[in-house]
C-alpha cells in the first residue's frame, strides 16, 4: 500500500473526513460527526465551541482509520477544509477565550458599518483591500470582542480562523494562509499581505496578534507526538488547510481557467479559478486568493434549496417529487418568477429582502410551476453573480454542480440554460473534504521534494459523472435570458419595497 492522505471539511453542522489513496484517488473510507450552533438570546449571533470541532474531527478520523486499520502509518498529509470567516480568539497559553463567533453570525452587523466608516466607505475598503466588508467577515468580530467584551480582548494573544484552530490542534502552530485569510478583511488581496490601515481600524496593537501569512502550499507543520500516537499514526505527518471554498474548488478540479463551480445547497456559491486578482468596483464578487497560489473570484447568494424546501414542505413533496413536479411545468413556468430572498440576500446586495413571488394566478400555483419557479428563480440570482464574473473578465467554458440540488437531472438542466454552459457533477460527493485531501497531497509532494502541479493531480483525480452531464437548449435559454432581465430588474426595483416593509416590522405595524 502507498501513501495515504486524510481531508478534513469542518462545516458549520458537521465535521467529514475521507482517507484517500495516494496512487489511485480512491476514498477509502469516509466518516461524519454532526454538532450545533450554541443556543443564544443575542438577535444574529451564531457561535460554537471550538472544541465540539476538535471531538468531531477527532472522532471522525478515528472512524476512518479504524475502517481501513492497516492504512494508518501510511497517512503521509492532513488537509483541513473549515468554514470561512470565523473568529477563533486564544490567550497567551493558547487557550480558547469563548466560544468562535461563525461566518453567519450577523450581530457584528453595526461593527461593520463602523470598520466601512473607518476605511472610507464601501469604496475606500475595495481600494485598501480589493473586497468590501460583510457583516460575515472576521474583521467585524474582533472589532465585536473589544467593544462588547472587553476583559476577553484584553486577553486575546492569537486570532486564528476555524481551520487554523484544528491545524493548531493537530501541529501546535499558529498559522494563517492566503486563502482563508483573504476572507478576513484584514489582508489586500492583491499583495497577499496584512493592511496596516485595517488592522489600525480595529486596534493599534492588532498585528502582533496574528500569525504570519504563508503561501497555501507552506505546511501548517507535522502532527504533534501526542496526537500522532493517539491516531496511530506515523512520524512526520505533514499538516495543511484553507476555507472551505478554497478546497471544494481543488475538490471539483476549479484550478484552471475556464472552469467555474456551483453549489446548490441552502446557500449558493459561484466561483472560478484566476490567474490574477479580480476586484469588483461595485462590491458584489469577492476577490479571494485560492489555496493553490491563485485567485478565487467569488460571488455568494444566500438562498437556493433554502426556496425548494418551501416549496416542497407547501405541498408535501419528497426530493423525487419536487423534481417530477418541476419537470410537469414548461420553461419560464408560464410567467411565474419567484425573486428568492427569504434570507435576505448577499448577491445583489438586498439586506432586507424578502422572497417575491411575480406572475401569481391560479393556473401558475400549483406545486409543478411552483416547484419550477423556485429552481429557476435561485438558479437565476446565481446567475446575476456569475453574469458579473463575466462581466470582469471570466469566460466559463464548463461549470461543475456540487450541492444536494445538483442530484435533480432536472435542475441540471435549468441550470445549464440559464447558464448558457455546460454542466455536470464530479463524480466524488465528498467535495470540500476530498479537495482537503488532494490539496494535503500537492503540498506532501513539495515538502518532499517532489513537486507535482496541482492541476495535474486535479487532471489525475478528480472524475467527472458524465451520466449528469447538460448541455443547453437555445430555445429554452433564450426564455431565461428574457427572465434574467426581468429577474435583475426586479431585484433593483423591489429594494425600497423591502426597505419599507423592514421598517414596519421594526416598528411593530405589522
Amino acid at each position: 500500500m502507498g501513501k495515504c492522505f486524510i481531508g478534513i471539511d469542518s462545516g458549520t453542522q458537521s465535521t467529514k473526513a475521507v482517507l484517500v489513496d495516494g496512487g489511485t484517488g480512491r476514498v477509502i473510507a469516509a466518516a461524519s460527526n454532526a454538532y450545533d450552533i450554541l443556543p443564544s438570546a443575542v438577535p444574529g449571533a451564531k457561535e460554537q465551541d471550538p472544541a465540539d470541532w476538535v471531538r468531531a474531527a477527532s472522532a471522525a478520523i478515528e472512524s476512518v482509520l479504524r475502517e481501513a486499520a492497516p492504512e494508518a502509518r501510511s497517512v503521509a498529509a492532513i488537509g483541513i477544509s473549515g468554514q470561512q470567516h470565523g473568529f477563533v480568539p486564544l490567550d497567551a497559553e493558547g487557550q480558547v477565550i469563548r466560544p468562535a463567533k461563525l461566518w453567519c453570525d450577523t450581530s457584528t452587523a453595526p461593527q461593520c458599518e463602523t470598520l466601512l466608516a473607518r476605511l472610507g466607505g464601501p469604496a475606500g475598503a475595495i481600494e485598501k483591500l480589493g473586497n468590501t466588508i460583510a457583516a460575515g467577515f472576521t474583521a467585524s468580530k474582533i472589532l465585536w470582542l473589544k467593544e462588547h467584551e472587553p476583559e476577553n480582548f484584553s486577553r486575546l494573544a492569537t486570532v486564528l480562523l476555524p481551520h487554523d484552530y484544528l491545524a493548531y490542534w493537530l501541529t501546535g502552530r499558529a498559522h494563517m494562509e492566503w486563502g482563508d485569510a483573504s476572507g478576513t478583511a484584514l489582508m489586500d488581496v492583491r499583495t497577499r499581505a496584512w493592511r496596516a490601515e485595517a488592522l489600525e481600524a480595529i486596534d493599534a496593537d492588532l498585528a502582533s496578534k496574528l500569525p504570519r501569512l504563508a503561501p497555501s502550499i507552506e505546511p501548517v507543520g507535522t502532527v504533534q507526538p501526542s496526537v500522532a500516537a493517539r491516531f496511530g499514526l506515523g512520524p512526520s505527518v505533514f499538516v495543511s488547510g484553507s476555507g472551505d471554498n478554497m478546497m471544494g474548488a481543488v475538490g471539483t478540479g476549479n484550478v484552471s481557467d475556464g472552469i467555474v463551480t456551483a453549489s446548490l445547497g441552502t446557500s449558493g456559491t459561484v466561483y472560478a479559478c484566476s490567474d490574477a486578482p479580480i476586484v469588483d468596483p461595485n462590491g458584489e464578487v469577492a476577490a479571494f486568493c485560492d489555496a493553490t497560489g491563485r485567485w478565487l473570484p467569488l460571488a455568494c447568494t444566500m438562498n437556493v434549496t433554502v426556496a425548494t424546501e418551501m416549496v416542497r414542505t407547501m405541498f408535501g413533496l419528497d426530493h423525487a417529487g419536487l423534481s417530477a413536479a418541476a419537470a410537469a411545468a414548461p420553461p419560464g413556468s408560464e410567467g411565474l418568477l419567484l425573486v428568492p430572498f427569504f434570507e435576505g440576500e448577499r448577491t445583489p446586495n438586498v439586506p432586507d429582502g424578502t422572497g417575491v413571488w411575480i406572475g401569481v394566478r391560479p393556473r401558475t400555483s400549483g406545486p409543478a410551476h411552483m416547484a419550477r419557479a423556485a429552481m429557476e428563480g435561485v438558479t437565476l440570482g446565481l446567475n446575476y453573480g456569475l453574469n458579473r464574473l463575466r462581466e470582469l473578465g471570466l469566460a466559463p467554458r464548463e461549470i461543475r454542480l456540487t450541492g444536494g440540488g445538483s442530484k435533480s437531472a432536472v435542475w441540471r438542466q435549468i441550470a445549464a440554460d440559464v447558464f448558457g454552459c455546460s454542466v455536470v457533477c464530479p463524480a466524488s460527493e465528498e467535495g470540500a473534504a476530498y479537495g482537503a485531501a488532494l490539496h494535503a497531497m500537492w503540498v506532501w509532494h513539495h515538502a518532499t521534494g517532489s513537486p507535482r502541479p496541482i492541476a495535474d493531480i486535479a487532471q489525475q483525480f478528480v472524475a467527472l459523472d458524465e451520466t449528469t452531464r447538460a448541455m443547453p437548449d437555445a430555445r429554452t435559454a433564450a426564455v431565461y435570458l428574457e427572465m434574467q432581465a426581468l429577474f435583475d430588474r426586479s431585484a433593483r426595483d423591489l429594494g425600497g419595497v423591502f426597505a419599507a416593509h423592514r421598517r414596519l416590522l421594526t416598528r411593530g405595524r405589522v
